[in-house]
């Protein structure tokens, strides 16, 4: 939180010295910057304060304060040497280090996605995949450190001279970086390959933890068309958005998965949110229609449109949501669905039945039906003797 403060401070500063497009917290960047790192920090933070040997927690609080750390050195640099030239120590150094943090980080990513939800790779043979994956990044951040004289031409500090570059060197450590930098995300990419093959194998608890994962990285797709719309439409601030969840929500499933909370509503999560979302769309799509239709006929500006298509929504709200989370349930959560009208049957017939045993086989086969445990009891608690009056 402090680095994050310390990069808007300097964003101010780069605002003052009249170079604003070097500002980093803007609308597109800065809500992809600060949703990725506080989400990863917090959810770190609640892993390791709960399950300290676990190693996926500190990782994710790794990647989120080298994330602010990097954004604060990125803006400091760009202060001291861009708009200020000069006034800052040690910008150069700074400018260098916030320079090589990104593949380091892609790394960071690959090992929480192996060591998800169990903290171990999936079998001893990964293990060996793990030393490689970890070698690959130390690799890249030492070649980049020793061997580059000038920045990335594409960072907005090209040209920035490096000051730990060792020019007899550059020929060799150029070719060792631009090895490990693809092989380093093609690690990323196996370690989310390592996902499937142990949910296969899953079972049980793990099976239901890795489902939450599963439900997080299903967002990926959609997530990657939002970001590409934005940047085609020149929406920068959508592409940021989009993007910015994604990222925020990838490490909140991780860490309910891992501390194991609740595990088992995931289905009822997924259809509430199908649910809310489609009738916020409906309830907007309603409001819109009301007030335009409205509008043709009562003077413009008249607060009696807005307040009719208040009311309107507002009546429509409780059975519109009651209809849409059944179509939702029938269709994504037919478990649910099926156990609830197996309740409401149940329930009818109970009003009619006297008969004890006839009442003990249906409640057992409704318990069976709607929960399926493993086998199912009914004990009754004996009639005690009434006492005698004396």
């Amino acid at each position: 939180m402090v680095a994050l403060a310390a990069t808007a401070w300097l964003d101010h500063l780069l605002r003052q010295a009249g170079r604003p497009e070097l500002a980093q917290l803007t609308a597109g960047d800065g809500v992809t910057l600060v949703l990725a790192a506080v989400s990863a920090a917090t959810a770190g933070a609640i892993l390791a304060s709960r399950r300290s040997r676990h190693p996926v927690g500190w990782l994710l609080l790794t990647f989120g304060l080298a994330q602010a750390l990097t954004s604060a050195a990125e803006s400091y640099a760009r202060y001291g040497l861009l708009a200020r030239p000069g006034t800052l120590p040690a910008a150069s150094y700074l400018a260098t280090l916030a320079s090589v943090t990104f593949i380091p980080g892609l790394s960071c990513i690959g090992f929480i996605l192996l060591l998800t939800p169990t903290g171990s790779p999936p079998s001893p043979r990964w293990r060996r995949w793990a030393w490689v994956a970890a070698a690959l990044p130390a690799a890249f951040a030492v070649s980049w450190l020793l061997g580059m004289p000038t920045l990335d031409p594409e960072s907005a500090l090209h040209g920035a001279r490096n000051p730990l570059a060792i020019p007899l060197l550059e020929t060799p450590l150029r070719i060792v970086a631009g090895v490990t930098a693809p092989l380093t995300a093609l690690s990323v990419v196996v370690a989310g390959g390592s996902l499937v093959g142990r949910f296969r194998r899953a079972r049980g608890t793990e099976r239901q933890q890795l489902r939450w994962l599963s439900f997080a990285a299903a967002l990926a797709p959609p997530t990657v068309l939002v970001m590409y719309a934005g940047i085609l439409t020149e929406h920068l601030e959508l592409a940021g958005w989009a993007i910015g969840l994604f990222l925020a929500l990838l490490p909140l499933a991780i860490s309910a998965a891992i501390a194991r909370y609740r595990l088992y509503d995931l289905d009822r999560i997924i259809s509430r949110t199908l649910a809310y979302g489609l009738l916020t769309i409906l309830l907007g799509v309603g409001y819109v229609g009301v007030v335009l239709g409205l509008g043709r006929f009562l003077p413009q500006g008249s607060s009696l449109v807005v307040a009719a298509a208040t009311l309107a929504v507002a009546a429509a709200f409780r059975p519109a949501r009651r209809r849409i989370q059944r179509a939702v349930d029938r269709r994504f959560n037919r478990g649910r669905y099926n156990a609830g009208r197996t309740i409401t049957a149940f329930s009818a017939r109970l009003r009619q039945e006297v008969d004890l045993d006839t009442l003990t086989a249906e409640l057992l086969e409704v318990v069976d039906q709607t929960m399926q445990p493993t086998q199912a009891s009914l004990w009754l608690r004996p009639q005690r003797p009434a006492r005698q009056a004396w």
